[in-house]
């Protein structure tokens, strides 16, 4: 399995991921262009892609103030006796208003990202999930990185970092 890894993983698969991180929208026909193959090859190179689960899905990204959620907050929680982490995740899971959801290391156990239309909103959010754990609600004002490219370049430097540190 790691052999066919490595052939999707070439240089022009890597080439390919990255065109479709910065646009999926993109054609066969202008992707092939990009990175020098027929749209014939391109089709073939994604479909394998997406069936070793390198590519995982595709999504449009959305202005949250436009579809009527402005408000996005991070909240934590933090662990208490007794309290399980999946149980809280699993509630978290149903709410529809989170978008993401992170067990997490540290003094934190879980990690979520939540949308709301307002501030009481958002507190009913945190209500039904307070009683799983003690929560911290954070707000966030702006977003300086919205999404990175993961490139070779980066999957090479962290293989290069690591056998440094061995």
């Amino acid at each position: 399995m790691a052999m066919e890894f490595e052939k999707l993983l070439d240089e022009t698969g890597w080439k390919l991921l990255q065109e479709l991180q910065e646009n999926a929208r993109l054609s066969y026909s202008e992707l092939g262009q990009r990175i020098g193959l027929s749209s014939t090859a391109v089709a073939d190179r994604i479909h394998r892609l997406e069936e070793a689960g390198i590519i995982t899905g595709y999504h449009a990204q959305l202005n949250l103030e436009k579809v009527g959620l402005p408000i996005l907050a991070i909240i934590r929680f933090k662990g208490t006796v007794g309290q399980s982490c999946l149980r809280t995740a699993d509630i978290a899971r149903d709410i529809p208003e989170v978008v993401e959801c992170y067990r997490v290391s540290g003094s934190d156990m879980l990690v979520i990202k939540a949308v709301a239309a307002s501030v009481s909103h958002l507190e009913t959010i945190v209500n039904q999930l307070n009683q799983y754990g003690l929560p911290t609600t954070s707000f966030v004002f702006s977003n300086s990185l919205q999404r990175r490219t993961i490139t070779h370049q980066l999957v090479k430097r962290g293989k290069h970092d690591n056998i440094i540190s061995q």
